[in-house]
C-alpha cells in the first residue's frame, strides 16, 4: 500500500498504517470481551435453571412419596402420574418464568449498551428464551416424574 502511494505521491509521508480490521479489532476487542463474559454467564444461569428445577421437583415428589403410592394402590396408571408431576413442574417453571421475564424487562435497559443488533425488550430474544427455558423444565422434571409413576405402593404406604 506505501508503495503504490509513494508511487503516485513520493514526497508524501505516512503514519502509522495499519489494515481496517486490525484497527476495527482493536476497537471492538473489549465489547467482545464482554459478550463472551455475558454470554458464559448467561449459559451458567441456564445450566443452574435447570439443576434448580431438577432438585426442586426431586423434592417434592420426594414429599408426596406416600400420596403417590396411596394413589397408585388406588389404582392409579403410572402414566397418570407421570403427567401429575410434569404438570405440577410446568406450575412451577411458568410462575418462575412470568417472574423472571417481568424482572428482565424491567431491567433491559441496563443492558442497553452492551447490546448491538437487538432491542432491550425484543419479543424474539423473549419468546426463544422462555421456549429453551420450558425445554430444560421439561426435561429437568422429567426424571422425577419417571420414578414417581414407579413408586411401588406397599413400600410407600410402609
Amino acid at each position: 500500500m506505501r508503495n503504490a502511494i509513494w508511487g503516485i505521491a513520493p514526497d508524501l509521508t505516512l503514519g502509522d498504517v495499519q489494515m481496517f480490521e486490525l484497527l476495527f479489532d482493536r476497537l471492538i476487542a473489549q465489547r467482545k470481551f464482554n459478550m463472551l463474559l455475558l454470554s458464559i454467564f448467561g449459559a451458567l444461569a441456564i445450566v443452574i435453571t435447570g439443576v434448580g428445577i431438577c432438585g426442586v421437583m426431586a423434592y417434592v415428589v420426594d414429599q408426596r412419596t406416600q400420596e403417590i403410592g396411596v394413589r397408585m394402590a388406588l389404582g392409579a396408571q403410572p402414566g397418570r402420574m407421570q403427567r401429575m408431576v410434569l404438570g405440577r413442574a410446568m406450575v412451577f417453571v411458568a410462575t418462575g418464568l412470568v417472574i423472571g421475564m417481568a424482572g428482565a424487562y424491567a431491567l433491559s435497559g441496563a443492558v442497553r449498551a452492551f447490546l448491538v443488533s437487538v432491542e432491550p425488550a425484543d419479543p424474539v430474544v423473549y419468546g426463544s428464551t422462555a421456549a429453551l427455558l420450558v425445554a430444560i423444565g421439561l426435561l429437568a422434571a422429567w426424571i422425577p416424574s419417571r420414578r414417581a409413576a414407579r413408586v411401588d405402593p406397599i413400600i410407600a404406604l410402609r
